[in-house]
């Protein structure tokens, strides 16, 4: 059957195998890769003419322990149902991405981060154990203490060392559903990281900047910073909390996109300037605030038939303003303007795992509607800038990065390829992997 990533991208034909226990053994034929809700933007979860494991039936809550809020669970529960479960008892994970309708297991594969990578690092600094089967039949339980080296290639390690059943992970206790914070409007990237500098005591920190914008206004933007209110206010909205805020579907994909030049612009001027985007005290559900696009279910549809790429980098701290100039300056000459830009630092701890995108600096994630042979040309000059830069672009949300790029992104990669299952594969993988020309 024909699957796509979220991207839309890419249609292509693969077999596709539903796991409906984690007790069964690997189905025969290769290559394999799992596939969990398809939330990766360009080809790291397709597998073309492979097969896919289908992980979502491995939805299972194993156990949870109310003391110490570790909980286990199989890998195709989504954090959508981590949180409707245990908001309500007073738990949150620790590192939740931008949407959560993505597996435990895609998570720990791309070891997501969040808003607060600067205070609790990534998915995977979290996770406590795991269980791996190997396409032999082997079972690896996985740990920091228990088959060290399986665990860190494992998280980050794009679904390719097996698959994941199961995992152990601690949740952090909070006192309901409710976010305090502020919105600072900021004029230009230098406001932004004056504005970043004075919030390293803030839990959560994002920007939003308007890639449409130039000269002297080049990089302004709308600064959230937040943290987990200590009071419960409404105990009967907590026990609501659920599913807050998830209102419109976008039932099918538009003949014509309607994210082009003119609209990009009108929207990023009208969230620029909105009230909300001054100086002000906010109090968020946590829904809207982790994740305000997860409320317009479908809503990639929006990009038209041919797609969108999206393109996510981290660049060193030390030289990154000269480099998101340099960016922006690139992409607001082409025209070809981001409809959704996010900017955030990132701490300095240490990746879980050896293939993890996290890293010191700050990362930019941008969304361009797919415009062919422009588009293209845009994100290889932004390759070029990144790699000068020293930074790297991130696997899940890529689906046309050089090997060469690649390879320099991710120096560990020879070392990873050691623990790659010899019948695991996916397309992005093969694509990184053959020698440029």
């Amino acid at each position: 059957m024909p699957v796509s990533s979220w991207g839309r991208l890419f249609h292509y034909e693969q077999r596709v195998v539903p796991l409906h226990s984690r007790f069964e053994p690997l189905p025969a034929g290769q290559p394999l890769l799992p596939y969990g809700n398809g939330r990766s933007y360009g080809d790291v979860c397709l597998n073309q003419g492979g097969t896919l494991l289908a992980t979502r039936g491995l939805d299972r809550m194993i156990a949870f322990d109310p003391r110490t809020g570790v909980l286990e669970c199989e890998a195709g529960v989504l954090l959508d149902e981590i949180i409707d479960l245990m908001v309500p008892r007073g738990w949150f994970p620790h590192v939740c991405p931008g949407t959560s309708f993505v597996t435990v297991g895609g998570a720990i594969a791309n070891d997501v981060h969040g808003k607060n990578h600067h205070r609790f690092g990534s998915f995977g600094h979290h996770l406590l154990s795991f269980e791996l089967l190997r396409s032999d039949g082997t079972l690896f339980v996985c740990s920091p203490e228990q088959n060290p080296d399986w665990y860190r290639a494992t998280i980050g390690g794009l679904g390719l060392t097996g698959l994941i059943r199961s995992a152990r992970m601690r949740l952090r206790p909070i006192h309901g559903p409710w976010i305090h914070g502020d919105n600072q409007r900021f004029g230009n990237l230098a406001g932004f990281f004056q504005i970043n500098a004075e919030s390293e005591d803030y839990e959560y920190t994002v920007a939003w900047l308007d890639c449409t914008a130039t000269g002297r206004q080049l990089g302004r933007g709308v600064f959230s910073r937040g943290y987990h209110a200590p009071d419960s206010r409404d105990p009967r909205i907590n026990a609501a909390a659920g599913k807050a805020g998830r209102t419109l579907n976008i039932p099918f994909s538009p003949p014509i996109s309607p994210v082009f030049g003119a609209s990009m612009k009108l929207f990023n001027a009208l969230v620029f300037h909105r009230p909300s985007a001054r100086r002000s005290q906010c109090r968020w559900h946590l829904r809207p605030f982790h994740f305000p696009l997860d409320s317009v279910l479908n809503w990639n549809r929006l990009y038209g038939p041919r797609g969108f790429y999206q393109y996510q980098c981290v660049l060193p701290e030390a030289d990154a303003q000269a480099t998101l100039t340099e960016i922006l300056g690139r992409i607001s000459r082409t025209g070809l303007g981001s409809f959704l830009s996010v900017l955030k630092k990132f701490g300095s701890m240490s990746s879980s795992g050896m293939m993890s995108f996290p890293r010191p600096g700050v990362t930019l994630a941008l969304d361009f509607p797919n415009r062919g042979a422009r588009t293209l040309q845009l994100l290889e000059a932004l390759d070029d800038v990144t790699r000068q830069a020293g930074g790297a672009v991130y696997p899940a949300k890529d689906a046309r990065m050089s090997a060469n790029s690649f390879r320099q992104y991710f120096p560990a990669w020879q070392q990873f390829s050691r623990y790659v299952d010899p019948q695991f594969s996916s397309s992005f993988w093969r694509r990184v992997m053959e020698p440029d020309s």
